[in-house]
């Protein structure tokens, strides 16, 4: 993958779009524990939330960039 990527004329890193497809899978990831009652066990939902976002962008960033 190449390390920018020109989007109307604009260098971004692809960095940025990787995290724009983890905001999307965050969401839906979110959705799903939230559907099924899961965020009652946690300490701290936003606290997980955020992990959980982390973690999935890491696994992202290592696929493509490895």
């Amino acid at each position: 993958m190449p390390h920018e990527i020109a989007l109307f004329g604009v260098y971004m890193p692809s960095l940025t779009l990787l995290f724009l497809a983890t905001l999307a899978v965050g969401w839906a990831l979110d959705r799903l524990v939230a559907w099924f009652g899961l965020y009652r066990h946690a300490w701290h939902p936003t606290l997980l939330r955020m992990s959980l976002f982390t973690c999935l962008y890491g696994l992202l960033a290592l696929y493509i960039y490895r």
